[in-house]
């Protein structure tokens, strides 16, 4: 999928600026910016459930030490 976004992109920009040295300047430009915003795209959703993970851990974990501290000052 990724790499069909770039295809697209490329020859949007290779036609809309022409075959020459700054059309495939602009081109490998606009190539390069598609890449890392759909890499950066794809890497958030894998990284996704574990920072979930994490999120829930974190919570369960608090949640814990907040009763435990309860108990402590109340039921001494």
């Amino acid at each position: 999928m990724v790499e069909l976004l770039f295809l697209i992109a490329f020859a949007i920009v290779l036609f809309f600026s022409g075959i020459s040295m700054i059309g495939m300047v602009l081109a490998v430009a606009a190539g390069f910016v598609v890449m890392a915003i759909a890499g950066m795209i794809g890497v958030m959703f894998k990284m996704l459930p574990w920072l979930i993970l994490i999120a829930v851990v974190i919570w369960f974990y608090r949640e814990r030490n907040a009763e435990k501290r309860h108990r402590e000052k109340y039921f001494r």
